[in-house]
Parts: C-alpha cells; sequence; structure tokens
C-alpha cells in the first residue's frame, strides 16, 4: 500500500475493499501486515503455502502471515535476536485465528526430534484448551477472546522449538455469572452438555443448558459453524497431550460442573437475612466440590468478620442478607473458575518449561477493543490494554522512527500523528493529576462490606481529579473516555466491587476443607498469617501486567499485524465502508503509509550490516580490515547499489527500497549456497566413493573362486550407464515414464547360427531390455532404420544366468520360454547389478552356474524352431575369444586369465597409488541417464543400488595419500598438476547429481605453459578409441570412436594417462585398443 498514488482514508479503504472483494486478505505497508478477516476459510493456508513462503523474500509472494511468520523466524536466527508478533485490532477483527496460523507455521518449518515434536504438540493442543475455558460468543465475535495470553515460543540455538511460557492477563470472570443478550458464557459449559458420555453425564448431573441459570440469562446456547460435541473431545485430547493426568480431567470436568449447579442455588429474604431457597439444590454442588453440604450453606448466608476494640480482636458471624448471598455465590464460582484457568495454564507452561532461554518468538494475542450497549469495568481494562498496544505501535513505527531520523543526521521532514500517550496518562498515572485507576484504587481501599455507594462515590471523585481532562467526560451513569479508537460509555455501576476482586477467607477456608486434593491445591493461601498493606486490586494487577508486557515486548524486534473487521453481521464478502474507514483512521494506517513512504525501508548499526554481508566480497570476509562505515561503503559499491538508494547516517546505515535490501540477501543466498553445493560435493563424493568400493567387492566377490578374470576388470570403475541414455530418447521411448536406469550398455547377441548382432542392453529396476534396429519396410518412413524393443524380460522371471569358468564376455540368460546368450565387456558390473534388483524382488538368490560345456535353449518360431545349441570353451592363445561353429555348437578357445581367486588390489605399493589416479567416483556418471540431473540437495535423489552393509569407514584405497602419487609420477612436469586431489570431482550429471567445485576454475591447464606446443613429440605408443567417452573432469579426456591416443602411462587400476588434441589426462583402459 505504500505504493498508492493517493495517500487518503479513502484510497486506502478503497484499496482494502478491491482486494477483500478478490479474496485477497492480506496487504503490506512496508513490514506491517494488513488483514481483513474474510468470515470463511480460504484456500491459501495449506502445505503447498508452507511450502512456497518458507525462504523466501518478502516481494517473491501475495502478502500473507506465513511471509511475515518465516521473516520473523529467519530474523531470529540470523541476529540471534528474540523476535515477537503483535496482533491488534478489535474484536472480530480475525486475531486469534493469525495466532494459529502463526503457531502452526512455526511447527510446520522448525526440525527437531521427539522431544521437539512432543513441544509442538503441545503449542499446537493449547489453542483447543485455552479457546474452551477463554473464549465465548459475543454479539461481536463468535469465538472472542476474553482473556489476552502472550505465548512465547522458544527455541534453541539450531531453531528447534524446545519449549514455551504462556502469559495471561484478565481473565473475564464476570462472564461465568452473567452474560448480555445474545451472548454465551464460556465455551467448555456448553461442549461438556452437548460432548461429555452419558455415564460422565450421570456422575456430573448435566441437563440441558437452559436448566441453569449461569447459561440461560441470555438465551442463546448454539453458535453457526460451531460443534460444541466435537469441540469437546479435542479439548479432553488435548488435556491428554499436554500431560494432565485422567482423575486431573475428571476433577477439572467436577470444577465446571459444580460451577453451573452452584448457580442455580437460590437465596430468599427472611426477616432481612438470606436464606437458601432449596436445600437440595447444594447437594450436586457440594457433591462435586467434595465439600459439606451444610457447610456450603453456612458460608453463603454467613460472613465471619474481625472486630477490633481496645486492642483486642474477635471474630463474630454476620448473617448476610439476599443480595449479600448472591453476590457471595457468584464471588465463589467466578474464583473457582479463574484459579482453575490459571491451573491449566501453569500445566501447559510445566509441560513445555526449559531449564535455559536461548530465544524466542512471542505471540500476542490479547482481546481487542470492544464497544458494547453497556460497557462495564471489564471493557475498562481491556481498552487500557489495547491502548498500550497502539502506543508500542506509535513509539516503534511513528514516532521512533523519525527520532531516529533525526539523531542519524538524515535529511528528514516530520509527518503529524496523533499519540495516545495521553489517553494512558489519563487512565494509569499515579498523580499530578492522579489517573483514573489511581482514583478507583483509593476509593476501593476506603469501601465496605459491599459498599453500595462506593460507585457513587467514584463517580464525584473523578470529576474532581480529571474532569477538565480533554479526553474525559462525565455523564450521569458514569463516564467516557476518547480513546484511540473512538468514545466509549462506561457505566459505573460495579467499577469499585469488581477492582476490589477480593475472596472472603470464609470461602478460601470452605475450598481448602475439600475432600479432593486437587480443589484444595486451587486454594492455597495461608489465612493464619497477618495481612499487612492495601490488598491488591484488579486494576493494579492490569496495570502492572500491562507494563511488563509492554517491557517484554519492547526487549524483542516488533513485527506487526493489524487486523481489520469488515462488517458486523459475520458474513463473507460483505462491506461496510464507514466501519473500515473508521478502523483505518484509528489504527493510523494513513500516517503509518505517509513515515514509510518517505522513510527507509531498512535501518542497521554499520557492524551488524558488515557482519551480515561481509561474504560478499573478498575484502570484507572473513575479516574487513578497516573502519566499519568504510566496509559498509566498500560492500555497497561492490554490489554496485546506486546512491540514491541508501543514505549513511551516523552509526547506521539507511537503505530506501526493499527491492535493494532483497538483491543483497539473493546475492548472499548465492554465496552461502556456492558453499554449500561445495560441503555437499565433497560428502557425496565420500559416500558413492565408498558405495562403489563396496559395489566392486560385490561384483568380485560373484565371480571370485568361480571364474578367471580378464586383466583389466579387477579394479574397473563402474559406469553404469556406457550408451548415454539421458540423450538417447529413441532407446528411452521403450521405458516406463522416469524409470531408472541401471546398466545400459551396446552388448553382442548370438542367434542359433552363432551369428553375432549388436544390441542394446538395458537393466532398470523393473526389468531387462533388448533392443535391436530393423530397417522399416512401409509406409512415410520406409528404409529408414528405427529402434525395436527385440526383448524384455522381468527380472522375477529370469531363472539363472551361466557363464564359462575362462576368461571370455560369455553369459547366458535363462527364462521359462527361450535363452539369450550374450557377450558384453562389462559383464561382471551386469551380474551384480542384475543379481541386486533380483534379490529386492524376490527375496532370494540368483542362480548363477559356471561350467566351460553351456547349453542354452532357442525361441519357438512358428511350426519350426526350439530346439538347443551348446557352447564348449577351451584353452588357447591370446586375450581374445576365438570362435569356431559346428553345427549346433560353437566352440569358444582362450588364453588364460587371471587365477580365479584373483580380487580387488586393496594394499600394496603401486596398487595403492593407482587408486589415487584412479579416483573411482569420477566416471559414474558419464552419460548416466538412470541418476537424472537434480539440483545438489533435493530429496528426489535416489540411489540405484542397495545401500553397503558395511558401515565402517571406507577402505584405504578410497582415500589415498597425496604423496604417494608424487611419489609414482616421478619427474614428469605435467603430472605433478594432477596432485591436488580436490579437482577431481563428480559432475552434477548422473547417480550423484554433484556439480564441480568452484575452484575448478582456478586450475591451472594441465600442460605448463614453458613446454611449447609446436615441439614434435617422439612417437610412442599408441590406442584406438573403441566407444566414445565424455571426460567428466579437467584432468579426464574426451574422445570419440576410433580417435587415436597416445599412451603415456598404463596402469593396473584400469585408468591409463594419454594425450589427444594437445591435452594429457586420464582415460578408462577398457575404451581403446591398442595399435
Amino acid at each position: 500500500m505504500v505504493l498508492l498514488s493517493k495517500i487518503t482514508e479513502e484510497a486506502i479503504v478503497e484499496n482494502l475493499k478491491k482486494r477483500y472483494m478478490d479474496d485477497y486478505i492480506f496487504t503490506y505497508i512496508g513490514p506491517v501486515l494488513i488483514s481483513v478477516n474474510p468470515f470463511k476459510q480460504m484456500p491459501y493456508f495449506t502445505d503447498r503455502e508452507i511450502e512456497l513462503y518458507q525462504g523466501a523474500a518478502q516481494y517473491e509472494n501475495p502478502p500473507h502471515v506465513y511471509a511475515l511468520t518465516d521473516n520473523m523466524y529467519r530474523n531470529m536466527m540470523i541476529d540471534s535476536e528474540n523476535q515477537c508478533v503483535i496482533i491488534s485490532g478489535e474484536s472480530g477483527a480475525g486475531k486469534t485465528v493469525a495466532a494459529k496460523y502463526i503457531m502452526g507455521y512455526i511447527s510446520k518449518v522448525s526440525g527437531g526430534g521427539s522431544k521437539v515434536q512432543h513441544v509442538k504438540d503441545i503449542i499446537l493442543q493449547s489453542n483447543p484448551l485455552l479457546e474452551a475455558f477463554g473464549n465465548a460468543k459475543t454479539v461481536r465475535n463468535n469465538n472472542s477472546s476474553r482473556f489476552g495470553k502472550y505465548f512465547e515460543i522458544q527455541f534453541s540455538r539450531g531453531g528447534e522449538p524446545d519449549g514455551g511460557k504462556i502469559s495471561n492477563f484478565l481473565l473475564e470472570k464476570s462472564r461465568v455469572v452473567s452474560q448480555n443478550e445474545n451472548e454465551r458464557n464460556f465455551h467448555i459449559f456448553y461442549q461438556m452438555i452437548e460432548g461429555s458420555s452419558n455415564q460422565q453425564k450421570e456422575a456430573l448431573g448435566i441437563m440441558t443448558p437452559d436448566y441453569y441459570n449461569y447459561l440461560n440469562q441470555s438465551g442463546t446456547y448454539k453458535v453457526d459453524g460451531t460443534n460444541d460435541s466435537s469441540d469437546f473431545q479435542e479439548t479432553m485430547e488435548a488435556m491428554q497431550v499436554i500431560g494432565i493426568p485422567g482423575d486431573c480431567q475428571t476433577q477439572v470436568l467436577q470444577i465446571v460442573a459444580g460451577i453451573l449447579h452452584l448457580g442455580n442455588v437460590s437465596f430468599i429474604e427472611a426477616g432481612n437475612y438470606a436464606q437458601v431457597e432449596s436445600t437440595d439444590l447444594l447437594a450436586f454442588p457440594a457433591y462435586l466440590l467434595g465439600i459439606n453440604q451444610n457447610r456450603l450453606q453456612d458460608k453463603l448466608t454467613s460472613r465471619k468478620m474481625d472486630s477490633k476494640w481496645g486492642g483486642k480482636s474477635e471474630s463474630i458471624n454476620v448473617t448476610l442478607n439476599q443480595e449479600q448471598a448472591c453476590y457471595t455465590r457468584d464471588a465463589l464460582a467466578k474464583a473457582l473458575y479463574a484459579r482453575l484457568f490459571d491451573y491449566l495454564v501453569e500445566a501447559i507452561n510445566k509441560a513445555m518449561q526449559k531449564p535455559l532461554e536461548e530465544l524466542s518468538i512471542g505471540v500476542l494475542d490479547i482481546y481487542g477493543f470492544e464497544i458494547f450497549q453497556r460497557n462495564g469495568f471489564e471493557q475498562f481494562c481491556i481498552n487500557f490494554v489495547n491502548e498500550k498496544l497502539q502506543q508500542i505501535f506509535i513509539e516503534l513505527t511513528l514516532k521512533a522512527e523519525q527520532e531516529e531520523y533525526v539523531q542519524e543526521g538524515i535529511k528528514w521532514t516530520p509527518i503529524e500523528y496523533f499519540n495516545n500517550k495521553i489517553v494512558c496518562d489519563l487512565i494509569e498515572n499515579k498523580l499530578n493529576p492522579p489517573g483514573i485507576m489511581s482514583v478507583l484504587d483509593d476509593v476501593c481501599a476506603t469501601m465496605h462490606a459491599k459498599g453500595e455507594g462506593a460507585d457513587s462515590t467514584l463517580l464525584q471523585k473523578l470529576q474532581a481529579a480529571v474532569g477538565t481532562h480533554e479526553h474525559f467526560n462525565s455523564w450521569n451513569s458514569g463516564f467516557i473516555i476518547h480513546h484511540y479508537a473512538g468514545k466509549v460509555s462506561y457505566d459505573i455501576s460495579g467499577f469499585c466491587e469488581r477492582n476490589r476482586d477480593v475472596l472472603f477467607p470464609d470461602l478460601i477456608e470452605l475450598m481448602q476443607s475439600s475432600e479432593q486434593n486437587f480443589i484444595r491445591s486451587l486454594f492455597p493461601e495461608n489465612l493464619n498469617s497477618d495481612k499487612k498493606g492495601r490488598p491488591s486490586t484488579a486494576s493494579s494487577k492490569i496495570k502492572r501486567q500491562a507494563n511488563e508486557l509492554v517491557d517484554t515486548l519492547m526487549k524483542c524486534t516488533p513485527h506487526y499485524i493489524r487486523c481489520i473487521k469488515p462488517n458486523e453481521t459475520k458474513r463473507p464478502r460483505d462491506w461496510e465502508e464507514s466501519r473500515v474507514k473508521h478502523q483505518v483512521e484509528y489504527l493510523g494506517l494513513r500516517e503509518n503509509i505517509r513515515v514509510r513512504r518517505a522513510g527507509f525501508a531498512y535501518r542497521r548499526v554499520f557492524q551488524k550490516f558488515l557482519q551480515r554481508y561481509a561474504i560478499l566480497t573478498l575484502e570484507t570476509f572473513p575479516c574487513w580490515r578497516g573502519g566499519e562505515q568504510q566496509g559498509v561503503l566498500h560492500l555497497l559499491r561492490s554490489v554496485n547499489m546506486d546512491p540514491d538508494q541508501y543514505q549513511m547516517g551516523r552509526t547506521k546505515i539507511f537503505v530506501k527500497n526493499p527491492e535493494s535490501l532483497f538483491l543483497l540477501e539473493e546475492m548472499r543466498e548465492r554465496k552461502f549456497d556456492t558453499f554449500a553445493r561445495t560441503i555437499q560435493k565433497a560428502w557425496r563424493k565420500y559416500i558413492a566413493r565408498r558405495k562403489y568400493e563396496q559395489m566392486r567387492e560385490e561384483a568380485s566377490d560373484i565371480l571370485y573362486n568361480s571364474k578367471e578374470r580378464r586383466k583389466n576388470s579387477i579394479n574397473r570403475n563402474f559406469v553404469g550407464d556406457y550408451l548415454g541414455m539421458e540423450d538417447k530418447p529413441e532407446l528411452r521411448q521403450f521405458l516406463a515414464k522416469r524409470e531408472r536406469i541401471d546398466f545400459a550398455d551396446s552388448v553382442t547377441k548370438y542367434d542359433r547360427r552363432f551369428k553375432s548382432i549388436k544390441r542394446d542392453l538395458i537393466l532398470t529396476p523393473k526389468g531387462i531390455y533388448l533392443i535391436g534396429r530393423e530397417k522399416v519396410k512401409k509406409g512415410p518412413e520406409k528404409g529408414q532404420i528405427k529402434e525395436v524393443l527385440k526383448r524384455r524380460l522381468d527380472i522375477a522371471n529370469v531363472r539363472s544366468v551361466s557363464l564359462s569358468t575362462r576368461q571370455d564376455d560369455f553369459f547366458i540368460l535363462h527364462e521359462a520360454q527361450y535363452d539369450s546368450l550374450l557377450e558384453s565387456t562389462f559383464k561382471t558390473e551386469f551380474l551384480s547389478l542384475l543379481c541386486k534388483r533380483y534379490e529386492e524382488q524376490t527375496k532370494s538368490k540368483m542362480q548363477l552356474a559356471f561350467s566351460d560345456r553351456l547349453e542354452f535353449r532357442l525361441k519357438k518360431e512358428g511350426w519350426g524352431g526350439g530346439g538347443t545349441r551348446t557352447l564348449v570353451f577351451q584353452k588357447g592363445q591370446g586375450n581374445v575369444a576365438q570362435l569356431k561353429p559346428a553345427g549346433k555348437s560353437l566352440n569358444v578357445t582362450i588364453g588364460d586369465g587371471l587365477p580365479k581367486t584373483s580380487s580387488e588390489c586393496r594394499t600394496g605399493g603401486t596398487a595403492a597409488a593407482t587408486k589415487q589416479i584412479q579416483k573411482p567416483v569420477k566416471l559414474f556418471t558419464n552419460g548416466a541417464a538412470q541418476f537424472s540431473r537434480r539440483t545438489i540437495g533435493t530429496s528426489q535423489q535416489e540411489e540405484a543400488y542397495s545401500t553397503p552393509n558395511k558401515c565402517n569407514r571406507p577402505p584405504s584405497s578410497a582415500l589415498p595419500k597425496l604423496g604417494s602419487q608424487k611419489a609414482r609420477q616421478g619427474h614428469a612436469p605435467s603430472r605433478t598438476q594432477m596432485a591436488n586431489l580436490d579437482f577431481l570431482n563428480v559432475p552434477d550429471q548422473g547417480m550423484s547429481g554433484m556439480q564441480r567445485k568452484r575452484s575448478i576454475s582456478q586450475r591451472p591447464p594441465p600442460a605448463p605453459t614453458s613446454r611449447p606446443k609446436t615441439q614434435p613429440r617422439p612417437l610412442g605408443p599408441r590406442c584406438r578409441a573403441l566407444y566414445q567417452y565424455a571426460g567428466q573432469d579437467v584432468d579426464e579426456l574426451t574422445f570419440d570412436v576410433n580417435d587415436v591416443i597416445d599412451l603415456i602411462k598404463e596402469d593396473v587400476s584400469g585408468w591409463w594417462i594419454g594425450r589427444i588434441h594437445g591435452k594429457e589426462g586420464l582415460f578408462p583402459g577398457n575404451y581403446v585398443e591398442k595399435i
């Protein structure tokens, strides 16, 4: 609203109305949130919105209470300062609902374990419990808070809510015994009547609401949209969560029922003395409260008074008249209810208390400003507290802000506003002149018994003390105060009695005689101690609490929600122009907009600003070596902020627009994001290395003692995707959407005549795919070569796999219908993954058969086909298999490989050193489509393989020593540059989803500049690429099929060092053949 072209009350009201009619109930005035009560459930309070607003800047999303709450929470964490939110507005404007959403959001976004979750449950469950006992229907609001509460949610330094504390103010006790027309008593009475079980109703003597005098005065028993029965179950569940024992819960209900039955005890006048009209009605309250029926009757109709004469004192019993007896009955009912309410608040505090307070967010949900047909002492106190809250708002948003500009030397034109301190002083001043509360206490100090004439005395004394005050007027039945929200007429009747708020010792003594420990604990007074000094009054108590609350709020960083009530009908989309305009005026929204528009959105002490944004430049991070003001200027200039967007004060920096601040915040977030990615990358690199070490181990175990191994297959790194499936939509079309790929490679398949055919073999968690290519015979694509799915096998349907004992690459997949004979260089990797997936699905081990004579069944085709073929493996020469078909058998001859007992190298000189070059984690993701590229830190990352069973630290081979590499590399100048392990990073594609470290860009080129590029190199061993390879890091080569590579060094790890196109680096030896 700061951007409105006209700043008038009419323009503000029109803007609010337009938004309200379009179901936008929130808007901003700078950091102040304006909320209009929609009187219906809005659709934007779901988990989606919580996710949307979490960590977002204010301008990124529409105005919302979640945005203000997230800002509070983040400021608390960043600045280690306590926060508070002051929710203000008149009764029925939506303050309590706003407080609920704030607590719900904090509960959702903050982390923590079981203890923290318990505290969160208590925070959330305290709402229905306190609403049941502290809220009621009034003519203005169906769920009006009849007490004030300041809820402190306490946090650990890590941001988990691990404690809390509630301070409650001025429960409207008079509501227990009397209500105005069209209003109700506290919700709990109606909840208990509607929701209690038959057994409970019998035990508590529960009847219909119209039976009870304390409920039938207003003639209103139901509230639209409220289910008292289900609310009762929620209230009882809340007591359980908070930890109130079952027997105490029962006694809580007994007190509530006892109060209702007590209200039905009526009195008649008998010779100027009160007498209980029907003694039968005493039985049930006496039974429920655990006291003697006769004693209850006695204490309701008489009072013990102390009489002093001549230095001696004696007690005499005074019989009460009918009016005094009714007053005594009501005083007992109000005391019972108020002390029960205090017990519930204390129970919540005990359940949440923590020994050491660290950080906190306070939520002030207090009764709104009230104007009724008849306004009594309670409305006077409620409106006083609201006056104090308005004073805080003025002090911190209008007065303090303008004064700060003057102090800091910022150019400023003062803006006029109404300061309500004059009204606060009228009410609470002690002397010169004394305030209304001081006069009230003086009159109460001289009251005797009930003091019927005290109220008229009060009115006379008020006229004498403050009669000339411009914000005070008197009338025949009371007085008028010109509050910030308008003039309110107060009826003086009952002011003194309700202010005195004295519970006679007789009644305390009566309740202390109860058989029930719980009730006795509510009345802990020591009646034998001497009473000295003036007893405290209700007004002095609320004044003290209000000032303590102000002190607490002033110690926190405040945030504001100004709630507006659009109508008195409580219906959605009903807009009363005059009512809204009145609220806009007394809330001071126009002045607030003017100050915010002319002023600066953000201000910060130099030191704190420098501390927060130092990370943005190398000169200021980690430490600025100069004056704080110069450091701030350096920061602002380095981010190119326009000079007209900020001003430098004497001790603070002032930033004009929020957008400029958001720019700084975004840059800061990006810096932290970079650091977080670096840390994540290192961690995931470690995890990936450990996992692939485990995978290699397991793969080696599959063939151990059963099959000879090829020389370069022992320590080979597993790539997974050798086809680059991410860039092959023509192959992915045969897979399900988002189906992950464990393995993909081009293999050789042999048919019934042992003719070799190329196939693409793909393994996913769901099955095995064999994809071939065929020429299209008809249609518009006739003559084109297209991919065709030749076979799909469910993993669970694979019966077994057969292999020879030689070092060849043949394997047979056995299935119910027919078998597939395949040849793959990466058979060990494929088999290890297949075995894992098979075990996951069938909960049994894959059957592997090793023999030098293998049979496989052929596919039946029409009337022919079927039968079997045989493979015979024999010892030959060389490492390449020689094939000789002979009818229905195929003879395979191949030289001896590594012994069957060969396994992965783990220790020892060369092997350990070569591990360092190998860097197994580097190659995992070469074209690995099965692990789609994702932003680091997302929850979507999944592992393609089961988690290794071994939880100990990775083998030493996975953590090489820097020195070992240097020693092995000798004097070759180009290789010393590869010693820094930080540059061997997992890229952002593939399984790990890691990105390169920031320092990669700072790495010098592999070849030293001192070596002339034109110098001819002596011809040495060379090799030709069999497969395409895309280097995954700066020290790896990239080449295509048939590229020729100069071979500098072979290594048993499988990672060789070579040179191509003038670049020297690592490449996988099994991708090439020597020439």
